[in-house]
């Protein structure tokens, strides 16, 4: 029995581990409000390393429309404003020699469908990766009934499975939802 717990953690541990990726994707999807996280896939050059903005600089977001960009080295100012730039983001920072400001446009109706259908694609990415861990506890599952395991056991380890695969990819409709409705809030 404590083989199918095993397997059934696993599981569990994957299913998590795609929600709490959703999670992190979904943050990155831009809703009309100023996030520092929005700058997290921009990397600068730093000495020759490509190194993420956040260990560079620090990064707030001042008030809803704006963020700023303050390198610990002044030097690297226009490294930055060069790296944001070529990111594809959308944005154009304002260098006053001190720090970086990106003031966001508002979003047109347009863009706020583009991000939705991000957010949706990155929705069924995770259902996907909860599938693909449904399917290999299955798997494992399988393997311990050849091993010995007996089958009503096996079912109601994969009953326990899908039952718990249902919930997650509950939680990812949930979540992309919330998203969508953040995104379409004008």
């Amino acid at each position: 029995m404590s083989d199918v717990n095993t397997v059934f953690n696993a599981t569990k541990d994957a299913m998590n581990k795609a929600i709490s990726r959703l999670e992190d994707e979904l943050t990155k999807i831009r809703a009309g409000k100023a996030n520092p996280t929005m700058l997290e896939s921009v990397s600068v050059d730093y000495y020759g390393t490509m190194t993420p903005i956040n260990q560079v600089a620090n990064i707030t977001a001042t008030d809803a429309k704006t963020l700023t960009i303050q390198p610990w080295e002044k030097h690297m100012l226009q490294a930055i404003g060069t790296a944001i730039l070529n990111s594809n983001l959308g944005f154009n920072p304002q260098n006053n020699g001190e720090i970086l400001i990106i003031s966001l446009p508002p979003l047109t109706e347009e863009r706020r469908k583009e991000f939705v259908k991000k957010a949706k694609g990155e929705g069924e990415t995770a259902k996907v990766a909860i599938r693909n861990a449904r399917k290999d506890g299955n798997e494992l599952i399988k393997k311990l009934q050849k091993d010995g395991l007996s089958e009503d056991e096996a079912k109601a380890a994969e009953g326990k499975i899908q039952k718990l695969t249902d919930e997650w990819v509950a939680k990812v409709d949930t979540l992309t939802d919330a998203k969508e409705q953040d995104i379409m809030k004008v």
